[in-house]
């Protein structure tokens, strides 16, 4: 996982791409309020959003 996000630094950095790095931050972001809310009781408050 490291070497994934030290690959893709990488590419922002070579490719003047920094624009990206909100976007995969918030991406990762909600992917981990999703996979943490699953089960529990804010589950149904999260699923209207979508």
């Amino acid at each position: 996982m490291l070497d994934l996000l030290k690959d893709l630094w990488g590419f922002m950095q070579a490719r003047k791409k920094f624009w990206l790095a909100p976007i995969i931050v918030m991406l990762l972001l909600l992917g981990a309020l999703i996979v943490l809310s699953q089960g529990s009781a804010v589950a149904p408050f999260i699923y209207t959003l979508f």
